[in-house]
């Protein structure tokens, strides 16, 4: 059985951790990644395409500058892609977020099991933990530069607000706001450097005490040698 202080640690880690796999897959289902104001140039007038997606789904609406404004409505995101590259960056952040998800998942079983055992493979033990949490970090770490890139450099807001209104006019400029699911995987990534760091205390504490325990005798007290 393992001892409380490793059963409090590695409960607290556990708790992390799926708390961890809560925020990825609020991050999955929701369109509030980034909202963007794409202007498009209409004869003589402006037209302000408003658009707000995730990965999955977005939501779109049009306002002509000093004129009617269209009543806002859903659309899937890959459907709207017409261009590959944007398509398969899409998909790839997809990816990476579900196996962020899985890596957060073993996460969140290997503490678990710790609270209640020590497991046999080291493997399941701390490594473990360090590896399905260094893991799930890098795979946050290149959706959120991944998608940023898709936005910024592929222009993702203007292909998207283009397709979704069926707009032929000529594009002028767009600014780009990013939502709080977005910036939600930056906790992502201090939940799991927050567990890890629970787990390096641990491992710590328990190297510095068998240290202890393993003192050389000539360090022992002279009257505590009975030969």
């Amino acid at each position: 059985m393992p001892s409380k202080k490793k059963s409090l640690m590695f409960a607290s880690a556990c708790f992390i951790s799926l708390w961890s796999f809560v925020i990825v897959c609020l991050v999955l289902a929701s369109k509030n990644w980034v909202s963007s104001n794409v202007i498009f140039i209409e004869g003589n007038s402006s037209a302000v395409i408003t658009i707000t997606y995730g990965v999955f789904e977005g939501v779109c609406s049009k306002k002509v500058i000093g004129g009617l404004e269209t009543p806002a409505k859903n659309f899937e995101v890959t459907s709207k892609l017409e261009k590959t590259e944007m398509k398969n960056v899409n998909i790839v952040i997809i990816l990476l977020l579900v196996l962020s998800l899985l890596s957060s998942l073993m996460s969140s079983g290997f503490t678990c099991s710790n609270t209640v055992s020590n497991p046999y493979q080291t493997f399941l033990g701390p490594i473990g933990v360090y590896t399905w949490n260094s893991l799930s970090g890098t795979f946050i770490l290149l959706t959120m530069i991944l998608f940023a890139v898709n936005v910024e450099a592929n222009k993702l807001s203007v292909e998207l607000a283009s397709n979704c209104m069926f707009s032929t006019s000529r594009y002028e400029s767009s600014t780009n706001s990013y939502g709080y699911s977005y910036w939600l995987m930056l906790l992502i990534l201090l939940l799991n450097v927050a567990t890890i760091t629970i787990i390096i205390f641990y491992h710590h504490a328990r190297y510095s005490k068998r240290k202890e325990q393993e003192r050389p005798i000539e360090n022992a007290p002279k009257d505590g040698i009975l030969f």
